[in-house]
């Protein structure tokens, strides 16, 4: 299975694509499109993956997303979790800079967005009004407004590139990538299940130690690290909207020793899993 196309779509009444989606919970979609897409998460927390990066978010993450990158959003499932997305292609922003010399920092941001790039929470917190508020602004008023938030990310100081180098450029569609979406569409969908790495290997059709080499120059880590990420990451949702007992939790995750999940949850988080309750609960 290759990473799921997304077809974007278009209006005849605008150049670009805005939505605004509510979502109680997303599941896992390794997907990929052509277009540009800076997404603004309000008043969620979750994971994101892009790329080979795997990182939490909290409230008011702003990303920009270059074309043919894989992504996905993993939110935890908190009521009034809002996306704001809008997509635009790469020949609308060559078209802009080719009109406008002034514009070249356009084409700046989005050589640099061929990684991913997460901009500053300040600066997220800054803009946040602005791209909410492209939807009550008619369609005429929202470009030069779309444009006024472009300039700011170019002109932002280090923002910080999400992928590795090698998942610059659209690598997208080769054989490398379609194993590496069949290994993540299985460690995701039986996460607390033993990690077998000869099923692992069989899946993406190599041998056990050609697809140990693979994984970790693909996603920068061991297959173990990799689950225990995801695994922690799991149980941080659960801590955050549950009262279930840490003992439950760790088991319901893949964890059969309580003192072992606390070992890895410690050491991916730097806190104790109560301290991490408590902490989220307190905020």
């Amino acid at each position: 299975m290759r990473p799921q196309f997304e077809h974007v779509g278009s209006s005849s009444e605008a150049s670009w694509v805005l939505q605004d989606r509510e979502i109680q919970q997303c599941a896992f979609e390794w997907h990929y499109h052509p277009e540009y897409e800076l997404t603004l998460t309000q008043d969620a927390r979750g994971q994101r993956f892009v790329g080979d990066c795997v990182a939490d978010f909290g409230p008011c993450d702003l990303v920009l997303i270059g074309p043919n990158l894989p992504h996905a959003w993993s939110l935890h499932g908190q009521h009034g979790q809002t996306l704001t997305v809008a997509w635009f292609s790469q020949a609308w922003l060559d078209r802009l800079v080719e009109g406008f010399p002034e514009l070249q920092c356009l084409a700046r941001l989005g050589q640099s967005a061929a990684q991913g790039l997460a901009f500053p929470p300040p600066l997220a917190e800054a803009l946040a009004p602005a791209i909410v508020g492209l939807h009550d602004l008619p369609g005429a008023r929202r470009l030069p407004a779309l444009l006024d938030i472009l300039i700011r990310l170019a002109e932002a100081a280090s923002p910080r590139p999400i992928a590795s180098s090698q998942f610059g450029g659209g690598l997208m569609v080769d054989a490398r990538n379609e194993r590496l979406a069949r290994v993540l569409e299985l460690l995701h969908a039986n996460i607390a299940a033993p990690v077998e790495i000869e099923a692992l290997a069989e899946r993406a059709a190599l041998s056990v130690g050609a697809f140990q080499r693979f994984f970790r120059r693909q996603m920068r880590r061991t297959v173990t690290a990799y689950v225990a990420e995801l695994r922690i990451g799991r149980a941080c949702q659960q801590l955050i909207e549950t009262d279930k007992p840490i003992g439950l939790i760790a088991a319901e995750v893949g964890y059969a020793n309580l003192a072992h999940f606390n070992r890895q949850f410690r050491a991916i988080r730097a806190t104790t899993p109560s301290a991490f309750r408590t902490l989220y609960r307190q905020g």
